[in-house]
């Protein structure tokens, strides 16, 4: 829609220049766990909230490079390259499997 710019609710501008939160992430923890968090949070000079959206954030880039980066030493990267260049020939099950139509194609 063209137009739809002109619909939207124009952005307050907060106090600080911190980016305004758009929605909720509610979650319970134990008297034991909050109390930690809440140490942590002071320890490094932030907010509960700061702290806890700064750790979860970054667990969630961890944990989704974790899931497509991967580093090797020089040595066992040139092996890992020359395998992906010099693959073993392809065995009966791939072959059958690449001949299988896909899901979406049925």
């Amino acid at each position: 829609m063209e137009h739809a710019a002109v619909l939207e609710r124009p952005r307050t501008r907060t106090k600080t220049r911190r980016a305004r939160s758009e929605t909720n992430i509610h979650i319970r923890a134990t008297v034991q766990v909050k109390h930690l968090i809440d140490t942590a949070a002071v320890a490094v000079g932030k907010s509960l909230s700061e702290f806890m959206l700064d750790s979860a954030r970054q667990h969630a880039i961890d944990v989704l490079l974790d899931q497509r980066l991967f580093v090797l030493e020089p040595e066992k990267h040139d092996a890992f390259i020359a395998a992906l260049d010099n693959p073993p020939p392809a065995g009966a099950k791939l072959k059958a499997l690449m001949k299988r139509k896909p899901l979406w194609q049925k």
